[in-house]
């Protein structure tokens, strides 16, 4: 699939998002030929982990929550990480953010950690979905249903649980992002 034209914003925390969520899905829509941009809280490099513990490498960040137009973006990609899907739950600036997404209907896309960003945002209720397995309580009290599959797609919301699922989180992600809006995406917000 081609997303040519499409624009992407995918999010980093300034320290512990997972690189290999970071790096898979910005590649996959590159290669499918969306322009990526990285957003995060601070505008400085971004230091990435491996396994939530291991440092791994710094990714320049494009603009930050706080200056970003969430009406210039076509989807939104929210990778996973302990550490840095907490920091980004916490910052109100990347809860707004995502959650214009969901209003305005546009694909939203959380692997593993991620999720925890929507469930801050208020926008998971009446939604099925995945996660790192420990947020399915979170997921359930926010009024989300939960499975344990490895891509999950509720009308434009991609999740996926971990690394090992992002062959098939990324290809979900562009088919999404190819297929643009959809309608019944803002029920949740």
């Amino acid at each position: 699939m081609k997303l040519d034209g499409k624009s992407v914003a995918i999010l980093i925390a300034n320290s512990g998002t997972e690189e290999v969520e970071f790096l898979k899905p910005k590649e996959a829509l590159e290669n499918a030929g969306a322009k990526v941009t990285v957003i995060s809280e601070k505008a400085e490099a971004a230091q990435a982990v491996n396994g939530d513990l291991e440092p791994a490498g710094k990714h320049e960040v494009d603009t930050t929550f706080a200056e970003a137009d969430a009406t210039r973006f076509d989807a939104v990609v929210i990778p996973g990480g302990t550490v840095g899907a907490d920091h980004l739950r916490a910052d109100k600036d990347a809860v707004a953010f995502v959650r214009h997404f969901v209003e305005q209907e546009k694909p939203v896309a959380a692997i593993c950690h991620g999720p925890w960003l929507l469930v801050e945002a208020d926008v998971v209720k009446g939604r099925t979905l995945t996660s790192f397995p420990s947020l399915q309580t979170d997921i359930r009290n926010a009024g989300g249903t939960w499975e344990d599959k490895e891509v999950v797609v509720d009308s434009g919301l991609v999740t996926s649980r971990n690394p090992d699922d992002l062959p098939a989180f990324c290809a979900k992600l562009v088919e999404e992002v190819a297929e643009g809006k959809h309608a019944d995406m803002g029920r949740s917000a």
